[in-house]
């Protein structure tokens, strides 16, 4: 194919990329404060993640240009929707992914959130936080994190910066989450060695997902932002 049809593109929409990129990334930032040089290295991917993210849903596919462009895929299938155009649903392709990616992604962000009120209110007390969503993971909100992103960007809609940089944010933010711990062994000792021990750090054993989900709503009204 030698010209890519222009309605491919989604023109004035910008604004609400714009939009989108600002809310979500705000909401990222409440809840994960960079502090150390490593903590603004993950969140520089994951806003990199989420601005290539919406101005390819909301701006100019790439990814479905790239595809027509080099790839000779035929444009009778063609949608804005990575997934509805290889499966070939069109618009009912689109509602369903968005209705599935929308779904896991708040179930991501309820644990991200929930995590983080855990620690914040912890660190009050100066204690080491072992139950609500840590009795079942012990980085609940990296969890939620790898889960909305995952939703969004590779369920929803995906790209092909959403799903490169996916696997490197679970692997920067894993990187993140071991150096945590071993200031975490400093402070606590042989406490923290036997939490780590009994509990997965990031994904819950088969049984206990449900109850993680629920108890990242149930407690939800339990803590106040401060």
């Amino acid at each position: 194919m030698s010209s890519i049809d222009p309605t491919i593109t989604n023109p004035g929409a910008w604004g609400l990329a714009i939009i989108f990129i600002v809310v979500v990334s705000w909401f990222f930032y409440r809840y994960f404060a960079p502090d150390s040089w490593r903590e603004w290295v993950g969140a520089g991917v994951v806003q990199a993640f989420i601005i290539a993210l919406y101005a390819e849903m909301y701006g100019f596919p790439l990814t479905i240009y790239l595809l027509v462009r080099f790839f000779g895929l035929d444009r009778e299938y063609v949608s804005t929707n990575l997934w509805s155009t290889l499966i070939g649903f069109g618009e009912t392709g689109m509602f369903v992914s968005m209705l599935l990616g929308y779904a896991v992604a708040f179930v991501g962000i309820g644990l991200f959130a929930q995590g983080w009120r855990q620690v914040y209110h912890a660190r009050q007390d100066d204690r080491l936080v072992t139950d609500g969503l840590y009795r079942y993971v012990r980085h609940p909100q990296y969890t939620g994190l790898f889960i909305a992103l995952f939703g969004e960007g590779i369920i929803h809609w995906p790209t092909i910066f959403s799903v490169a940089l996916f696997p490197l944010v679970v692997v920067i933010f894993t990187w993140l989450a071991r150096r945590e711990e071993h200031d975490m062994v400093d402070t606590f000792g042989d406490d923290y060695r036997t939490y780590q021990r009994k509990v997965p750090m990031f994904i819950p054993r088969w049984e206990q997902w449900r109850d993680l989900v629920a108890e990242s709503r149930s407690s939800s009204d339990d803590f106040k932002d401060p």
